[in-house]
């Protein structure tokens, strides 16, 4: 397998797929700080402890606007991305399954150790791990690839949200012991403990059958965004226009409808299945054609500009996040784990991420890339790759 790939020049980069990333990575930490500072999240009753007007708002405002729309959107890049690495492999005749297999287990050990050792929301460990199941899809033709992802999809979610129906009146309870439990865990001073906790909160998410149904619901997401890539859609903007404006009204009107639609009728949660993965498809589908046909105007392309840097190096910005907030909340850093309101949390990010913009900006003037994708790429190719932008040969770029 040859390794000798230049990278994607910075004049010919698809900015608004990087400014779509950069938005994913602020939309999930808006979300995840939710879950990162407090039990409720997971556990539930966050309306019996965060029952103030603000809070109460803010948490609608989160529930339509992000949860579950920016990990989707995220996911769908993910896939537009293997599919671009894909064509420049093939295209220099390398070995596309053996150098994808590799980069995604770096990305499976980047994930167990992020999500043992950090928090126990990582997305990482499974993007790698169902990651590898896209392998099987690469060479799949491209009806038979929005075939199986519509199929992958709607049949997960609807299968899931009868079982919930059914069960509906059993369904809104919370474990006031497991919520304590967490709430002493990470304030405590001491590692262990914490990680202990984390281990406990990662096996409840992700154990059983529920990896399943979030591979059933992952891996749908990876192949539109390799169908999107091969159609070109975002590449040739202009030559798709109309397209692209049709998809925007299509998947603006189920946004609207799935994700803020059941406000209307009490917002039962036996539909929330339904809300996230569905109503969180169409939304994250509406973000990156949004951010694509506004990319398209000078002034457009101003309004996106904080994201592109940020999104040129999504993975070192997601695992910041989630140092600056083990820092923040848990009980070896300022313990502030279960005292943040939703809105508290809002403003928390919305700093945060201001600062991530500049320094992206600051880092992207000196290194050709991130320091995790540096570290990825180096780990993917066996040798220290090229940093700074001064230096001569440069390494494979996304």
């Amino acid at each position: 397998m040859g390794t000798n790939f230049s990278p994607t020049k910075e004049n010919n980069r698809l900015v608004w797929i990087d400014a779509a990333r950069g938005f994913a990575i602020f939309g999930i930490f808006i979300v995840n700080i939710g879950a990162f500072s407090a039990p409720y999240f997971m556990h539930g009753g966050a309306e019996q402890v965060w029952n103030s007007p603000l809070d109460l708002m803010a948490q609608g405002f989160i529930d339509i606007f992000f949860q579950a729309s920016f990990y989707t959107l995220f996911s769908i890049l993910f896939g537009f991305g293997i599919q671009l690495l894909k064509d420049r492999l093939v295209a220099r005749n390398a070995d596309v399954q053996s150098f994808l297999f590799k980069r995604l287990i770096i990305l499976i050990g980047f994930g167990i150790i992020h999500a043992l050792f950090i928090w126990h929301g990582d997305i990482l460990l499974s993007y790698g791990l169902i990651g590898l199941l896209l392998l099987l899809f690469l060479n799949v033709r491209d009806h038979l690839l929005i075939a199986w992802g519509v199929f992958l999809l709607v049949g997960s979610v609807g299968m899931l949200s009868l079982a919930m129906y059914g069960a509906r009146n059993y369904l809104g309870g919370y474990n006031e012991t497991v919520i304590n439990q967490a709430l002493t865990n990470y304030q405590s001073s001491s590692l262990l403990t914490i990680w202990s906790q984390n281990y406990e909160d990662w096996t409840y998410a992700n154990g059983g059958i529920g990896f399943l149904f979030l591979a059933a619901t992952l891996l749908p997401l990876f192949l539109f965004g390799m169908y999107i890539a091969r159609k070109r859609w975002l590449h040739e903007r202009e030559k798709h226009v109309v397209t692209l404006k049709r998809i925007w009204l299509i998947s603006l009107i189920a946004f609207v409808t799935i994700k803020m639609g059941p406000y209307l009728f009490g917002n039962p949660i036996w539909f929330s299945y339904i809300q996230d993965n569905i109503g969180g498809t169409a939304s994250a589908i509406f973000y990156i054609v949004s951010i694509t046909l506004l990319a398209r105007s000078k002034l457009g392309l101003k309004l996106v500009q904080p994201f592109i840097s940020v999104g040129r190096m999504a993975l070192t910005n997601y695992l910041l996040q989630s140092v600056i907030s083990f820092i923040l909340f848990y009980g070896v850093g300022f313990g502030l784990y279960g005292r943040i309101t939703p809105a508290a949390g809002i403003a928390i990010v919305l700093i945060i991420f201001t600062v991530q913009v500049f320094f992206s900006k600051w880092w992207f003037r000196r290194f050709r890339f991130g320091p995790m994708e540096w570290i990825w790429r180096s780990l993917t190719y066996n040798s220290l790759q090229p940093f700074r932008k001064n230096t001569g040969k440069r390494g494979e770029g996304e």
